[in-house]
């Protein structure tokens, strides 16, 4: 589980922020902890701030970081990573690398995951594993080039020269099936996912709801029942067919030709709603997804996530959870993850939102709730928690949030000023 994120000269962020999933000082809402390793953690986090304070480019950082993990094996040599950008209001930033720092427990061990990077190259890396109270370093890299190895020497340097300066040298040693950073790479290959919004469902999931999948189904239905959304059952048809050649001439471009096939998908969702007519008969009638609210279709979306995310330990990182969702619908789904009964396996759901209903500490505890400001003189980003300011336990945090105590509002003109200056 996710420990702590750090980040520096990133988009807005210049220097060094972290984001820290280890339990404060608070004992309030003790529910929504679990310890792992001796660890306490917490199950969910919030994260809020006016627009363009910075709060999406942690989710952006932790994005990038991520599938620089996952796809490191697959940029070609002198490939770039165009989406790493660093800090460009500033003549030294905007030369240097970007930095990332991941501390987690994956199953059962506790790492410390370090890289610097820019669009062309890895400067630095460095894997620690605690497999005690101590830390044992798994291996250094400085300079793109220099390598350091405290254990297993031969095997190690063996696998320098399948390393390119572009490529992540923890996903390279797993790739040639080197132990010691197996669990570390997986961890960011299978429980950590990031999400910037839920309209797009992976063909995965489609297939599954195809296949009529009896405990994926089931757990959708009861998902948006619970959430009043009245619902008696769907149907997913998902076909997967190699295109023709008019489709080829239609979206593939020329130059991205093989002579391998393209697959196209078709899916079609039908919503099954019952109601009763005038004359107390039910009846059931079939709706075209299309035609379901922005809310239905996010919550449909999401279920598989959900669902993964309560039998097996996962990290999702969610961009505006709130986005066509009606807040006491945000709060549902933070109440399913902080409950110790429905999460069992103590997943983390970390997002950014406006939904100041949720500044609520009955629902939140104060080390859960973070802030993202920027200085509007230099455009740097910065993010703080709650709890480093004095909180009271009984305090009414929304009220104190809108009238700018804790900073991360927006300063509008007032509309009659406005009109004045123009």
């Amino acid at each position: 589980m996710l420990i702590e994120f750090s980040v520096k000269n990133f988009l807005s962020f210049k220097d060094k922020i972290t984001l820290s999933m280890e339990k404060g000082n608070g004992d309030e809402n003790l529910e929504n902890i679990f310890t792992i390793n001796n660890v306490d953690l917490l199950k969910t986090a919030a994260i809020y701030g006016s627009n363009a304070s910075g709060k999406s480019n942690i989710l952006k950082a932790l994005t990038c970081a991520i599938l620089m993990v996952r796809n490191s094996n697959l940029i070609p040599v002198g490939g770039k990573w165009n989406f790493i950008k660093p800090f460009l209001f500033d003549e030294e930033s905007k030369k240097e690398p970007s930095e990332f720092e991941f501390i987690f427990i994956n199953n059962n061990v506790k790492y410390k995951y370090y890289f610097s990077a820019d669009s062309n190259k890895v400067y630095d890396e460095c894997l620690d594993a605690y497999y005690s109270q101590k830390s044992t370093n798994i291996f250094k890299r400085t300079n793109t080039n220099n390598y350091e190895f405290t254990k297993d020497k031969n095997k190690l340097e063996s696998l320098i020269s399948k390393n390119t300066e572009n490529k992540l040298f923890l996903s390279t040693a797993t790739t040639w099936n080197y132990d010691k950073t197996k669990d570390a790479f997986l961890w960011f290959a299978d429980v950590i996912d990031t999400y910037d919004s839920f309209n797009i469902i992976p063909n995965t999931d489609m297939i599954e709801y195809s296949n009529n999948n009896k405990e994926l189904m089931d757990f959708t239905l009861k998902l948006l029942n619970e959430s009043d959304i009245h619902i008696k059952n769907f149907h997913v048809d998902y076909e997967e067919k190699e295109m023709d050649s008019t489709m080829m001439d239609m979206l593939i471009p020329p130059l991205a030709r093989t002579q391998g096939s393209f697959k196209m998908s078709n899916v079609k969702i039908e919503l099954e709603h019952e109601v009763v007519d005038e004359n107390n008969n039910k009846k059931s009638y079939k709706l075209n997804f299309d035609d379901e609210s922005s809310g239905t279709k996010v919550l449909f979306y999401f279920a598989p996530s959900l669902k993964r995310a309560f039998e097996s330990s996962r990290v999702i990182i969610v961009d505006e959870l709130e986005r066509s969702m009606h807040p006491a619908l945000v709060e549902f789904i933070i109440k399913l993850f902080n409950n110790r009964d429905i999460n069992k396996v103590n997943s983390q759901l970390i997002f950014t939102t406006h939904a100041t209903n949720l500044l609520n500490i009955e629902l939140l505890r104060r080390d859960q709730i973070w802030f993202t400001e920027k200085n509007p003189d230099n455009g740097v980003s910065d993010l703080y928690p709650l709890d480093s300011f004095s909180v009271r336990k009984d305090e009414n945090i929304q009220k104190g949030y809108i009238n700018g105590r804790y900073g991360a509002i927006p300063f509008i003109k007032d509309a009659d000023l406005w009109l004045e200056d123009n």
